[in-house]
């Protein structure tokens, strides 16, 4: 599109100038834009520059921040279109494309998160002074970037399983996978230098509540008119905390409550204190479905037609029906090459693994039944489940939501070393 752009731009200088040569007395040239910069096979025209600057400085401005000087912001922002084109070519070597569906529900995305509609986008983008077109195309572009980014960028990234280790044992792991707390709280408080009186009568009174709620009264509710705490009226709700984040006295009872438990009075020099322990997370337990099987593969190939691998598997069948081995006959026909030296066994597995005809017939097989033929994109299977269980992955579920979290580090660590290699390694002659 840009070098169209340029070469009507170049046609119509050319024009210009045969012009002014002619009759140079006639009228004076009135360029339209100019290149600031040429960055390896593309440019950067003045308008572009502009219409960046334009937006950057609405965007500090909106910031409550003092703008720069404007010759070093003009330089700033023409550097960040010079590294965007450069990213924008390699896209576009690439054959990389962002088709207008996947565009639109990027949009509709960006509306959501802001709580808009679609047409409540548009107009805020108008008062903004920024048409949906132009906002369409920037969306577009920043999508390509990012896809040219995670290809070139994550492909230099490894994460050790030592690092994952390593993280876990750490104590910034232990805070970023330590257990979080959502608590009720109802205090009865106690003036200073309480006497024995009042303390008694505050114990009298949170034995009452405790009671109430032992008796299944409702904890917000009673927080609202009991309590006599800051978060009363929240219905003494305290958030999610993790334990090192809550009072000593709060931590020490939430860790031996269970889900949806009161505990009983506690007393401090404030008051007597219940706690409810209304919900934790952080140390969900993942249950995966596992399937254990076997199966005998029969592909079409180039000697044999669909219908024949059909015939092959359905007389394979009867031989199983009449008593046959099914690992012998899976070591002697299936065109499974992993499974079959082991007899057709495909070990524990997940279903979600599996392509959907398969994964459908493992999960409705009854166990040591061996399946009439069926086929998948692969081919013929006959299928026998030996068995199905579920299996705790909390663990390898928290070894990649570590995995995860190193790798973002490394990526933005990485970005900055790529983004500079790529910079150093163009040619770029800036014209501004």
């Amino acid at each position: 599109m840009k070098s169209i752009r340029n070469a009507l731009l170049s046609a119509t200088l050319a024009v210009a100038g045969l012009s002014a040569v002619a009759n140079v007395a006639v009228a004076k040239v009135v360029p339209l834009d100019r290149v600031v910069a040429v960055v390896d096979n593309d440019v950067i025209m003045e308008s572009e520059l502009n219409s960046r600057l334009e937006t950057v400085r609405r965007q500090i401005q909106e910031r409550n921040t003092a703008l720069p000087p404007e010759n070093v912001l003009k330089q700033q922002v023409l550097e960040r279109l010079i590294i965007e084109d450069l990213q924008l070519q390699i896209a576009d070597r690439a054959g990389s494309r962002i088709d207008d569906a996947s565009l639109n529900d990027a949009i509709r995305s960006i509306a959501g998160r802001n709580g808009m509609s679609l047409d409540q986008f548009r107009e805020a983008l108008a008062q903004d002074g920024l048409s949906y077109s132009d906002a369409r195309e920037q969306i577009r572009r920043e999508m390509l970037i990012n896809r040219v980014r995670q290809r070139r960028v994550m492909e230099r990234i490894h994460v050790t399983d030592r690092e994952v280790e390593n993280f876990r044992k750490s104590e910034e792991g232990r805070q970023q996978l330590a257990i979080e707390y959502r608590l009720g709280h109802i205090l009865v408080s106690l003036p200073e230098g309480a006497t024995p009186d009042q303390i008694a009568k505050a114990r009298k009174k949170a034995e009452s509540i405790y009671e109430q709620l032992k008796n299944g009264a409702d904890f917000a509710q009673t927080a609202v008119s009991q309590s006599q705490s800051q978060n009363a009226l929240e219905g003494g709700d305290i958030g999610w905390r993790k334990a090192d984040q809550l009072p000593t006295l709060f931590a020490e009872v939430a860790v031996d409550l269970k889900k949806g438990e009161v505990s009983r009075p506690i007393r401090n020099p404030s008051g007597f204190h219940i706690i409810k322990l209304t919900d934790t997370r952080g140390n969900e337990q993942t249950l995966q479905e596992q399937v254990k099987a076997r199966h005998i593969l029969i592909k079409p190939n180039e000697v044999r037609s669909d219908l024949e691998a059909q015939e092959l598997a359905r007389n394979l069948y009867s031989r199983l029906e009449k008593g046959a081995d099914f690992a012998e006959l899976a070591k002697a026909y299936s065109d499974d090459t992993g499974s079959a030296l082991n007899g057709g066994e495909l070990g524990w597995s997940n279903p979600q693994d599996m392509v959907p005809a398969f994964r459908e017939k493992m999960l409705s097989s009854s166990l040591n039944v061996v399946s009439e033929p069926f086929k998948s994109r692969f081919g013929w299977h006959i299928l026998e489940v030996e068995g199905k269980r579920k299996e705790d992955i909390s663990d390898k579920v928290r070894a990649a939501q570590i995995r995860e979290i190193l790798g973002q580090r490394k990526f933005q660590e990485e970005l900055q070393v790529w983004l500079r290699e790529l910079r150093d390694q163009a040619y770029v002659e800036i014209k501004l």
